[in-house]
């Protein structure tokens, strides 16, 4: 009995998906960083021609947005927004921080690329929630919950970004860095929180 494989299938390419395609993306990014994010490089990593790419995403920016989305949402899953809205405004700057201390090589694409307003909502229901209960307008929710995660995306980029001037990554900050980095972020945080707390209070 023959154990040849049938003809005609050994050169076939692997058959792709989009979220194969943001999953690479997102594993190089972590390994070699931004620039290491082209068609090419995702291509190679999947072992397709990076043509074969197109018939799923249409350009690279496709694809760093859908990175940018893939990231946020992972930054909430199984998220607990806690009580009540400083507490959910809170949890949600901590989380997100984290998702951005995982993946260093992202944060200055997260802090240049808009995360898409239509699939964020619904991630973050959780914490507009808690504004409402609060009888705050989801107008002014999303200016804290915007403003805080601007705020968690510049404090990120201080502590990982890139020197300017420099191609090599900012090396590992030491135990006594970290723990000014904790300390910093915390406080910032809290006067932040503070200041929107005293600025939606009831008149």
């Amino acid at each position: 009995m023959s154990t040849k494989p049938p003809r005609g299938r050994g050169g076939r390419p692997p058959q792709l998906a989009t979220e194969q395609i943001v999953t690479a993306a997102i594993a190089l990014l972590d390994e070699e960083g931004l620039d290491a994010v082209t068609m090419r490089g995702i291509g190679a990593r999947l072992g397709v021609a990076a043509m074969s790419l197109y018939r799923h995403v249409p350009n690279r920016d496709a694809i760093l947005a859908a990175i940018v989305n893939r990231l946020f949402a992972t930054a909430l899953a199984g998220f607990d927004p806690g009580p009540t809205w400083t507490d959910a405004v809170t949890r949600f700057a901590v989380a997100y921080r984290r998702m951005l201390l995982d993946h260093p090589h992202a944060v200055p694409l997260l802090a240049t690329y808009p995360v898409d307003v239509e699939s964020s909502l619904p991630l973050l229901a959780g914490v507009l929630d808690r504004f409402t209960a609060a009888g705050i307008e989801q107008d002014e929710s999303l200016i804290v919950i915007q403003s805080v995660g601007v705020y968690v995306l510049g404090h990120a980029l201080a502590q990982v970004g890139t020197p300017p001037g420099s191609d090599a990554p900012a090396p590992p900050p030491g135990p006594a860095a970290l723990d000014f980095y904790e300390r910093w972020f915390t406080t910032g945080l809290d006067a932040i929180v503070t200041g929107f707390g005293q600025r939606l209070r009831p008149q």
